[in-house]
This record gives C-alpha cells, structure tokens and sequence, in this order.
C-alpha cells in the first residue's frame, strides 16, 4: 500500500513538473517575455517600443488614433444688437391719424400688419410701399427704413417695428443639458456658454462632456471643462447654428493582472499612462507585475514610417516598468489613446506559486490516503 501511494505521489510530481515546463498552468493573463519575445523574430507583424525619457520626445510626435479630430472657432466682438434675417418675421404697427388715410379706416389710428416673412432675397411686402429691403439691418435702422418709405404715401404716419426670430436668428441646442431646444438669438454676441447657461446648464452626470457645433456643414468640437477653462474659446453662434452636448465617447481597454477588466471611458481629454493605471484599479498586488505594463495600439499604414516619426509596424506593443522612476515618470507623459488595450502581465513568480501551491495538495492528499491505509 505504501509502495502505491509511493508511486502515486511521484506520477502526481512528474506531471506538475511537466506542466510547469510546458507553461500551461492556470492563470489570468500573460508573462511579459513571452510577448515581447515573439517581436524579436524575423516574421513579427508587430513592434515592441520600451518607453523611457528618450521615446517620449520620438512618440510625441507620432499621430493620434482611435478619435475625429475636430478644430474649434476662438472667439471675437460682436454687435450687442438683433439683426434681421431671411427667414425672420416682421410685426408693423402704423400709427397714422389723418381721416383721409391709405393705410386705416375712418375713426382708425392705428394699423397691425402682421406676419410679415422676410423673403429669400431679404425684403418684405407693405401695402401702397411695395418690397422693401429689411435684411442685414438692426430693427432701428429698419424702422427708419421703413419709415422713410411710407412717408412718401402717408406723410403723417408713424411707424413701429417688432421681430419674430425665425430659423437663420435662432440656434438648436441638443441634448446633455436640462432644457435643450431652439433658442433665439438676443443679438450678434450670444455665445456658446450663453446658449447653456439658457439651456439649464450641462448635466452633471455626463462624463467629460463634449461640445459639437454643427455649421454651415462643419462640426467643430471642444470639451466643456476646456471651455470653461478658457474664455478665448467661447465662440460666437451663428443663426442656423446646432450645438450638441454629449458624453466623452473615447473607451480604452484593460486586461490581465489588473485591478478592474472593463471599458472605461475618459473622465478627462488627456489620459496618461499613470492615469489610466488608477482608472483600473493599478496591479493585482496576488499575481500582478508591475514591472510589465504593455500597451497594445494599432496604427494605420498611413502612419507607417522607417525614419522614427511614426512606428515601423501597425500593431504596436509599448512596455511601461512602473518599478522605476524613469518608468513611473515617462508613463507620467505618455498618453492613453482612444480603443488602446492596457494588459497588466502576470508575475512570474504566480506560476512558481502556483506549482507549490499543487505540490503542497499533492502532499495533502498523500498524507490522507496514508492515514486512511493506516
């Protein structure tokens, strides 16, 4: 009985020996060498980058991926005052007290002309006046215009004017505030942050919000923290203009030895290396090293290049070693891009672990078989 329990224990040792030679015990995630060796082979389609202090000024200038790039709109002065537009609609009120006028019936001093549309071509229809052009002028100046003309028919009247934005005075406001909708134009110095201050504010559950300006069949974009952050950016709205607010839609991935595995999204537009690092939780402490931080990216091959001003293959693995202060210092600096994979490699020392940690059941279990034969 000893003799089998003997030689059960020893096929039980070979076999752990056997799978700690083959690499195939059980884990979570990979050891750093054996992703970076496959890179060292004549066929590799990928590249190994160790970021230290020297690669940092080399991949500073390498292009972003995963993310539009949109321009922005800086600001500049505007007129205080309302403009009228194709599109607008009028409101003339005449006041004319003569008995024998054109414009009102006897006992009348006063005429309402409504809904008067300002045509494509920037003009509106006046009785006894006909087309008379409004378009381009404040509503003072159109009054005096308007005046002028009528006192060629009805010398005596007097003359009012009001004004209905229509579509080319007023701004839509979509989405991630309180009140989106279509907002008029007060005068020709309403701004980006006037339109969400009227809209009720941007949502504080939004992360990292986004700004998107929609004009003249362009988008602009901007984030709403670097808006708030600097009023050189608060740019003027256009009649016609569309603002949308929306969540930062920019995810990277984390995997392996990490302290969460998930999507996460920016909570800020830059996100470094260390950044994202806190984002997940940092390094499982049980199995974790921190010493092999792979980024995993790829590039398009317009990207490619051979001089060291953009990487030599599409698929690109970055090695970050957080166990030094170059390390920690350069991933400080290196920045987190749209759709990358951040895998935090298994420790070496977990498959040795693990194997004691078999050798030691191993043992167990023999133990107990013995006493049981006793």
């Amino acid at each position: 009985m000893i003799f089998c329990d003997a030689r059960r224990l020893g096929l039980a040792l070979l076999s752990i020996a056997a799978l700690a030679g083959c690499e195939i015990l059980p884990r979570g995630a990979a050891v750093e060498r054996e992703i970076v060796s496959v890179a060292q082979g004549e066929t590799a389609d990928f590249r190994v980058y160790p970021v230290d202090r020297a690669f940092l000024a080399q991949v500073e200038g390498w292009p972003r991926t995963g993310e539009a790039s949109h321009p922005w709109l800086p600001t500049s002065g505007g007129a205080r005052t309302q403009v009228i537009a194709p599109g607008d609609t009028l409101e003339i009120t005449i006041w004319d007290s003569n008995e024998n006028s054109l414009l009102s019936s006897p006992g009348q001093r006063q005429v309402e002309i409504q809904s008067l549309s300002v045509a494509p071509d920037g003009t509106v229809f006046v009785p006894y006046v006909g087309d008379t052009r409004v378009s381009g002028l404040t509503l003072q100046l159109a009054r005096q215009h308007l005046q002028e003309a009528i006192d060629a028919v009805v010398p005596s009247a007097q003359v009012q004017v009001t004004l209905a934005e229509g579509r080319t005075n007023s701004v839509d406001l979509v989405g991630g505030v309180a009140n989106p909708g279509a907002y008029p134009l007060p005068d020709r110095n309403y701004t980006v942050l006037n339109l969400l201050a009227a809209g009720g504010g941007v949502q504080p559950a939004l992360v990292n919000p986004q700004i998107r300006l929609r004009r003249g069949g362009r988008v602009y974009g901007t984030s709403v923290s670097r808006l708030y952050a600097d009023p050189g950016l608060d740019t003027l709205l256009h009649g016609g203009d569309q603002v949308i607010v929306e969540q930062d839609g920019r995810q990277f991935l984390s995997l392996g030895a990490a302290g969460q595995q998930s999507h996460h999204r920016f909570p800020q537009d830059r996100v470094t290396a260390l950044d994202a690092m806190a984002i997940i939780g940092g390094v499982d402490s049980r199995r974790g090293d921190p010493g092999g931080i792979l980024i995993l990216r790829e590039y398009p091959d317009s990207a490619l290049r051979l001089d060291g001003t953009g990487p030599e293959q599409p698929r690109v693995v970055f090695t970050l070693d957080l166990t030094s202060a170059d390390g920690l210092f350069s991933a400080r600096n290196f920045d987190i891009h749209a759709g990358d994979l951040v895998l935090v490699t298994e420790s070496p020392i977990t498959s040795a672990q693990t194997i004691f940690g078999l050798i030691g059941s191993v043992f167990g279990l023999a133990n107990q078989t013995s006493n049981l034969g006793d």
